[in-house]
């Protein structure tokens, strides 16, 4: 599992492999390797050897505690964010749509972005702050007019996501963006996850939001309308992805706006995404400053 993140005192963010205990600071045991995620990806499963092989054999100094550091975004500035909306049949039918056609896609600004534990925030000008889990695919290759035989070559590895959304924004156009954009927003992590370590195009998998400890989405990754291979088809009928863009994959039913009465996320609430084989994003909701 491959993370960006800072050590007290840093200005250059570090690349570190992870696992459920400690954090070994590759820009440490590997110094060769870049400390950029978008460089690495770009190295492919060669980069991703030799960062295991330098795990391994990490002196003491190079391991750290998983609380000890400030996570970054798996990558930081991606050059894209295109999203789905109305993947899952029951969330579409939770806010009264039929399933699009075609994939309902929107782009997400890399300002919104903010990592595994950092504070979600909740805007001055709405209380309307709502979670979506959502799976994260990274792209690892310069890809136009991918097929289904090879759509998921051009796959680095899968992250989580919340698709932090104000509804009352995201009503007031025909098109979502301005609801979907807001600085702190966009939770995304804790790592990437290499394609290998999953099932092909992530399919099969738990996802799961708890809001303050308590379930509001469960679903499984096998019931998106729209599959990893099929969304990568599409966007590269029209556009080049490029290494380190992100597809966000669309949330399954349970989201806030759709509850009698709605449930918005407040200050002091946490917000948890979990999807199986990934590992847990986690952030604490605060006010805007």
């Amino acid at each position: 599992m491959f993370a960006q993140f800072l050590k007290s005192g840093d200005a250059q963010p570090r690349l570190g492999i992870a696992n459920a205990n400690q954090l070994v600071d590759l820009s440490a045991a590997a110094p060769s390797l870049p400390r950029d995620m978008m460089e690495f990806i770009a190295l492919g499963t060669a980069g991703q050897q030799a960062a295991a092989d330098a795990a391994r054999s990490a002196p003491d100094a190079a391991r750290l505690a998983l609380d000890s550091v400030h996570w970054l975004p798996p990558v930081r500035r991606p050059g894209k964010i295109i999203c789905l909306g109305l993947n899952y049949a029951a969330h579409a039918a939770e806010g009264g749509n039929a399933a699009p056609e075609y994939p309902s896609f929107f782009m997400r600004g890399a300002s919104s972005l903010i990592g595994h534990e950092a504070p979600l925030i909740r805007p001055k000008v709405s209380g309307s702050l709502d979670f979506e889990a959502e799976l994260a695919v990274i792209i690892g290759q310069r890809s136009r007019h991918l097929s289904d035989v090879d759509a998921l070559d051009a796959v680095a590895g899968y992250s989580c996501f919340n698709d932090g959304t104000l509804r009352d924004y995201q009503r007031r156009t025909a098109q979502w963006t301005i609801g979907k954009n807001f600085d702190g927003t966009g939770a995304f992590g804790p790592w990437l996850v290499p394609a290998s370590a999953l099932p092909p195009g992530a399919s099969g998998l738990k996802i799961e939001s708890r809001l303050n400890g308590q379930v509001m989405q469960s679903d499984n990754t096998g019931n998106m309308m729209v599959t990893v291979v099929r969304a990568l088809c599409l966007l590269t009928e029209v556009l080049t992805l490029e290494p380190g863009d992100v597809v966000i994959m669309g949330t399954p039913a349970g989201v806030g706006y759709a509850r009698k009465p709605p449930v918005w996320m407040k200050a002091g609430d946490r917000i948890e995404i979990e999807i199986e084989g990934i590992g847990t994003l986690a952030n604490t909701v605060a006010n805007e400053a």
